[in-house]
C-alpha cells in the first residue's frame, strides 16, 4: 500500500520536472510474473523505469540502505521499503544463493522482478558484461523477461551526483519479451547461463545504443580508481 501512495505523490513530481518518455509499455505482461532485466546508468533507474508502469516493481538492492543508524538511517529504511527494494547481501557465496532465493520468492508469488545483471552501476555509462544470476531466475521460475533499457539517466545523475541536472530528459524502453523455454532444466549449465545472460545484454545494448564492454562493471570500476591514484 504504502508504493501506491509513494508512487502517486513522487511519479506526478518527477514527471512535471524531468518529462520523462518510454517506449514499448505494451510489452510488460499485465499480470504474473515478470523479469525486467536492466541496464544500470543511475540511481534513478527504478524511478523512471517502474513510474511508467501499473504494476508494483520489486528490486533488489544492497542490504547496506537497511542497516544504517540514527535518523538518516531510519529514513533510509522507510524510504527504499516504500519503493519496493528487498534488501539483499551482495558479497557473494552463500549470499548470492540467498539473493537468488529471494528473487524466485518474489516471482513464485507472481509479481514483477526489476534486475540489473550488471550488479552495479555503470562507471562511464557503457553496458558492462552481465552476471549470470539473472539467467538462473529466468530458467527456474519459468518467467518472461522484458529487457528495460534507461536512456539519459548517466547523463542526467551519474554515480556520484547526488542531485540530478536538470533539461536532461530521461527515458526507458521496454523491448519484447525474450523466451527462453529452450533452455528449461538447463539451470545448471554454466555455457546455458552465460547464452542466456549474453542474449539479454545484446538485447538491452540494442535497445539503449550503449557501447558494450565485456567485463564486469565492478572490475572496470577497480581499474579506474587504481588508474586514477596512480595519475594523481
Amino acid at each position: 500500500m504504502l508504493y501506491w501512495v509513494v508512487k502517486a505523490i513522487l511519479w506526478p513530481l518527477l514527471h512535471f520536472v524531468f518529462r520523462p518518455w518510454a517506449e514499448g509499455v505494451e510489452n510488460v505482461p499485465k499480470e504474473g510474473p515478470v523479469i525486467l532485466a536492466g541496464n544500470h546508468l543511475s540511481f534513478a533507474d527504478h524511478f523512471f523505469g517502474a513510474g511508467f508502469l501499473p504494476r508494483k516493481v520489486i528490486s533488489l538492492g544492497k542490504a547496506e540502505y537497511f542497516t544504517g543508524s540514527g535518523i538518516k538511517g531510519l529514513f533510509s529504511r522507510a524510504f527504499f521499503s516504500a519503493v519496493g527494494t528487498v534488501p539483499i547481501d551482495r558479497s557473494g557465496g552463500k549470499a548470492s544463493e540467498a539473493a537468488l532465493r529471494t528473487g524466485l520468492r518474489i516471482l513464485n508469488e507472481g509479481k514483477v522482478l526489476g534486475i540489473y545483471p550488471e550488479g552495479t552501476r555503470s562507471p562511464d555509462g557503457r553496458l558492462y558484461k552481465g552476471k549470470t544470476g539473472v539467467a538462473r531466475l529466468a530458467l527456474e521460475s519459468r518467467s518472461p523477461v522484458i529487457p528495460w533499457a534507461m536512456v539519459n539517466t548517466f547523463e542526467m545523475m551519474p554515480p556520484g551526483r547526488p542531485v540530478p541536472r536538470f533539461g536532461i530528459r530521461p527515458g526507458v524502453r521496454y523491448g519484447k519479451p525474450l523466451d527462453f523455454s529452450r533452455y528449461y532444466g538447463m539451470e545448471n549449465d554454466r555455457l546455458v547461463l552465460r547464452a542466456v545472460t549474453d542474449e539479454i545484454m545484446y538485447a538491452l545494448m540494442e535497445l539503449s545504443g550503449q557501447e558494450y564492454v565485456d567485463k564486469y562493471a565492478a572490475a572496470a570500476k577497480t581499474e579506474m580508481t587504481r588508474a586514477a591514484r596512480e595519475n594523481s
